[in-house]
């Protein structure tokens, strides 16, 4: 591991001495900003595995994004090394075609303790839901982004984060009544409890995610970017860029298909992403919106 090239890799140059917020939130935003959130290996016949050195390599040395389970978990490493005392959390992610949680800790986050405060700290859910910043352990408080307000509600022994979303504008007709686009105004995403996890406690879901042909990565190739003014996205053969304008209360969608064979082009000019074997995108019926 090699902390150096982890900063490089998200473009960061700012100090490091004091195990802070303020320098947690800088580290946080430039990795969302800097590795994609993707899970693009499995469309592409390759293994994700939950091992720190082969997701250091995917990550940092051969500049891919990846999902929850790996950017959280090298997260995780970067934060230790730091100094921050840091959890590994799982959580249940909100489905809204059941209407509930999933059965398991299908996704994994950070919990940050600083001077006596908790924080959220999640740097891999992608698309409209990913926080830029961590989000203080504190119940009910709207926690405005750019992408959304978001807000922690506890009830009992469980949190819950949900977020309130603003009206989607979609510039191309063709897309007016697209599955991707989120309609609903308040949006549930992953409850959690406060019980530490390891990595190994993942790695059966790991495993169920990328091979089971009713989850959700296997039925669409994702891969999604923050940008400065909102995010990019691809899903399938679907290109989105979505600009976020919290003043205005909008948030304005241009979204076109992209044919099969440029898809490659495009994850190397919008994502930076070279791929080094083919990629068949898929975008199957499912319950996902950006």
């Amino acid at each position: 591991m090699n902390l150096e090239a982890y900063f490089q890799r998200i473009g960061f140059h700012g100090p490091l001495d004091k195990a802070d917020l303020a320098t947690l939130k800088l580290i946080h935003k430039h990795h969302v900003m800097s590795i994609p959130y993707e899970n693009l290996s499995i469309h592409c016949g390759e293994a994700i595995v939950m091992d720190l050195d082969a997701i250091f390599d995917k990550i940092v040395t051969r500049n891919r994004g990846g999902w929850c389970l790996e950017n959280n978990l090298l997260f995780s490493w970067v934060l230790k090394e730091l100094g921050y005392n840091a959890t590994i959390l799982g959580t249940r992610v909100f489905s809204s075609a059941t209407g509930d949680f999933g059965p398991c800790n299908g996704h994994l986050i950070n919990m940050v303790d600083i001077e006596g405060k908790a924080y959220i700290a999640d740097v891999s859910f992608g698309v409209s839901s990913q926080l830029w910043e961590p989000l203080e352990l504190v119940h009910g408080k709207d926690q405005p982004q750019k992408a959304a307000v978001f807000r922690l509600l506890n009830k009992g022994e469980v949190w819950v984060l949900e977020k309130s979303s603003r009206k989607s504008v979609i510039l191309n007709p063709h897309f007016a009544s697209s599955s991707l686009v989120n309609r609903k105004l308040t949006k549930t995403i992953y409850s959690f409890t406060m019980v530490p996890s390891v990595a190994e406690d993942f790695f059966e879901v790991n495993d169920k995610l990328q091979t089971d042909p009713g989850e959700l990565f296997t039925n669409k190739s994702i891969c999604s970017l923050q940008t400065p003014t909102g995010f990019i996205a691809l899903i399938g053969c679907v290109y989105s860029e979505v600009t976020s304008k919290p003043e205005e209360g909008v948030d304005i969608f241009d979204m076109r298909d992209v044919p099969e064979g440029e898809v490659e082009q495009i994850l190397r000019e919008k994502f930076n992403i070279r791929l080094q074997n083919k990629l068949q995108p898929v975008n199957n019926a499912y319950s996902y919106t950006l």
